[in-house]
């Protein structure tokens, strides 16, 4: 038996948002014991992450990878960019987007989702003002 829920994340503008623990206490009510859960982000400018959880740097070291990866485009290296009416954190957020994951599958065992140790999943805001992003979670 399948079953859908979507979740809200409100973010306070770039960064990493552990969602772990919603998704945890959302299958385990679902009582599934083995199976499969997949995320999927509807939206074009941030992405979905399995990354560690334990040192909060690991967070900070790959906002600043990217940021530096893909600046604002506001950066004169960004010069040649041409979606910039949204601001200069938008297309860069998108190209971030395309280079990381909007969905991810990740197995049920034991009714639990099947993390390593050290993992966590995580929204990854790549713009600066707040927003509130739908996360689709489906069980099967």
């Amino acid at each position: 038996m399948a079953t859908q829920q979507e979740f809200t994340i409100t973010t306070q503008g770039q960064g990493l948002y552990e969602i772990t623990g919603e998704l945890r206490a959302w299958v385990t009510c679902c009582g599934v014991a083995t199976g499969l859960l997949t995320l999927f982000l509807r939206h074009t400018s941030c992405s979905l992450l399995i990354q560690e959880n334990a040192d909060p740097e690991v967070r900070d070291d790959l906002l600043a990878f990217f940021s530096r990866l893909v600046p604002p485009s506001s950066d004169p290296s960004m010069a040649y960019l041409r979606h910039t009416y949204e601001g200069p954190d938008d297309m860069p957020a998108h190209i971030k987007a395309a280079m990381m994951p909007t969905s991810l599958s990740i197995p049920v065992c034991a009714g639990d989702i099947g993390l390593g140790t050290w993992q966590g999943i995580y929204l990854f805001e790549h713009r600066s003002a707040p927003h509130h992003r739908r996360v689709l979670a489906h069980l099967a």
